[in-house]
């Protein structure tokens, strides 16, 4: 690959890596596996980064890379022992602007979306990062009617594990 598309290829992992980060969270338990699945997000992006034409945004394209990496990796992953989640276990200092209900909802909440399927994780951590239906529909392959229908069964499937 030459110098120019290295470069480009690099300022744009460097401008939205936030959507990678996100992803890893989304289908990892701790901080090594975290780790594990940035490095083979971020090699598979640059692999299939001579092929990116631009036809969508970079993002767009990044969060369809990210999370075909990441379900495809967690569809192996259900092979192995499962870890302990870190978050259980470390302990936490309460900054000034800490609030603990919150932070006991969004526990809650991340362990409700851990519960559903891997398109489904998908489709709600695209709906919380602010994609309109037209985006996700393009992210996940899916038509658009197809991503509203999921979406208000996935809410009722939260519902469901939120308040049983």
């Amino acid at each position: 690959m030459n110098k120019k598309l290295e470069h480009q290829f690099v300022t744009e992992l460097e401008n939205n890596q936030n959507i990678v980060h996100k992803v890893c969270t989304l289908y990892t338990n701790d901080r090594d596996s975290h780790k594990d699945l940035f490095q083979e997000i971020t090699i598979q992006l640059w692999k299939a980064y001579p092929k990116f034409r631009g036809d969508s945004k970079f993002s767009t394209w990044m969060y369809r890379v990210a999370l075909n990496t990441a379900i495809t990796l967690y569809r192996k992953s259900k092979k192995r022992i499962q870890t302990q989640d870190y978050e259980s276990v470390i302990f936490k200092i309460a900054a000034n602007e800490y609030d603990p209900q919150e932070e006991q909802q969004l526990q809650l909440m991340y362990k409700a979306v851990k519960q559903l399927g891997d398109i489904e994780k998908a489709l709600v951590f695209l709906y919380l990062e602010d994609k309109d239906y037209r985006e996700i529909s393009e992210t996940l392959g899916i038509t658009e009617v197809n991503a509203r229908v999921k979406m208000n069964r996935i809410r009722n499937k939260l519902k469901t594990i939120l308040n049983p």
